[in-house]
Formats: C-alpha cells, sequence, structure tokens
C-alpha cells in the first residue's frame, strides 16, 4: 500500500467511526460528483471538525466563503442553534444552485442561505447590512484573495470570533517564498497577516489523507 492510499484508507477509518456520512452529506456528495464539480470539498473527518469549532465556539452566525456544492454548509449549518444564521457566498451560479438543494433536502434552508458572485463583491454589500458580527468564519474560496478575504473576516467579525482558512499547506508549496503562484502567494499573505495583526492570534496545522497533504490556518479575533 502506497503512503498515499494509506492516508485514504486511515480517513476512510476514522470517517467510519466518528464522522459517517449520512442520508443528507452522502447525497451532497453524490449531486456533486454527478454536475461535475470538482473534488475538493472537505473530506468527512474535516467536515465533523469544522462542525465540532462551531459547537465549541458556541456559534449563532456564520459566514462561510466558497460553498461548491454545499457539504461544509451542512456540516457548520448543523451546528447553528434553531434561530442561528449562515451565509455562504459561491461564484459559480450551478454550484450555488446544487448546494441551495442539498440544504433543502438536509432541512438546513432555513438557516442556511448561499449567494451568488464574486465574494469580493458580495462582501462589501454583506457589510452594507450591518449583520451582528459572526462567530465564525471559514474560508475555503480561491487562494489568490486568501488575504482580502481574511481582511473582510475581521472586519465582519468580533472579539472572540474564530477565522477558519483552509489549504494553507498546497502540498507544501506555502514553503516557496520566490513562488509566482497565485494561490500561493495569497495563502502566505494571508498567513503573514494573521502572524502580524494585532487583532489575530493563529497557529496552523498540516493534514494528511483523502485530500493529500494540506493543512489549515485557525485565528482568534483578540479584539
Amino acid at each position: 500500500m502506497s503512503q498515499s492510499e494509506q492516508w485514504h484508507a486511515v480517513d476512510a477509518y476514522l470517517a467510519s467511526r466518528l464522522s459517517p456520512d449520512d442520508e443528507a452529506l452522502q447525497a451532497a456528495r453524490r449531486d456533486s460528483e454527478a454536475a461535475g464539480l470538482p473534488p475538493i470539498a472537505v473530506s468527512a473527518p474535516q467536515g465533523k471538525l469544522l462542525h465540532l469549532l462551531a459547537r465549541i465556539q458556541g456559534a449563532r452566525t456564520i459566514l462561510e466563503i466558497g460553498t461548491l456544492g454545499g457539504y461544509s454548509t451542512i456540516w457548520l449549518a448543523r451546528a447553528l442553534p434553531e434561530d442561528g444564521r449562515l451565509i455562504s457566498l459561491e461564484y459559480e451560479p450551478r454550484n450555488a444552485e446544487i448546494a441551495t438543494r442539498n440544504l433543502a433536502r438536509a432541512g438546513l434552508d432555513k438557516v442556511a442561505e448561499v449567494r451568488v458572485g464574486a465574494a469580493l463583491d458580495s462582501l462589501p454589500r454583506l457589510a452594507d447590512e450591518n449583520p451582528p458580527p459572526f462567530d465564525l468564519v471559514f474560508i475555503d474560496a480561491d487562494k489568490a484573495n486568501n488575504l482580502h478575504y481574511v481582511e473582510w473576516a475581521l472586519r465582519l467579525t468580533r472579539a472572540g470570533s474564530l477565522i477558519v482558512l483552509d489549504n494553507v499547506v498546497r502540498g507544501g508549496r506555502v514553503l516557496d517564498a520566490d513562488s509566482t503562484a497565485p494561490d500561493v502567494q495569497g495563502t502566505r499573505a494571508a498567513l503573514d497577516l494573521i502572524a502580524s495583526h494585532p487583532r489575530l492570534t493563529g497557529t496552523a496545522v498540516q493534514t494528511v489523507g483523502e485530500k493529500g497533504w494540506d493543512g489549515f490556518a485557525l485565528a482568534r479575533v483578540l479584539a
């Protein structure tokens, strides 16, 4: 068994014991695959981690940047109370359509909504609504704009809020300070901001599994 196959096997074992997909989650995966969406949604253990972080946080409001087919959205929305609110921003109308259908099938359409358009256009409009500060922000969109997404997350949160930034290791490519790849540049800039911003304290964790070698950053808003 290769190392990659072993990572997949361990992920499958952990998911079967601790975070098995139920019917709604399985359907979300199937519909996303059938529609040709890229297989880049979080894994089941990662989805359960997001769910637990939201529960630990006592989140009542969640902002997600990057919806895809709504798999991670379901995990996050299930952590909310009945009067909670989740807003997810998705660039591709087709993805948003699939995600909205998946959320409705999971019985979460009363607490979760998907807004279509470029996030850097949607975020100023959202700020103009003057929403209550978000308790948790999950960023999993185009990596080139990670710096801007973290900046917006700061504007839309409060002291004690949590920001989760996915895919920060990029198979080790994050090490390359000379890289001209937009995803590497955007990720490094976002990590630099978390490291230097007086309102943030954070860390990053490497992960391996069915998604390969990657990781996520976790930052808490201080003030």
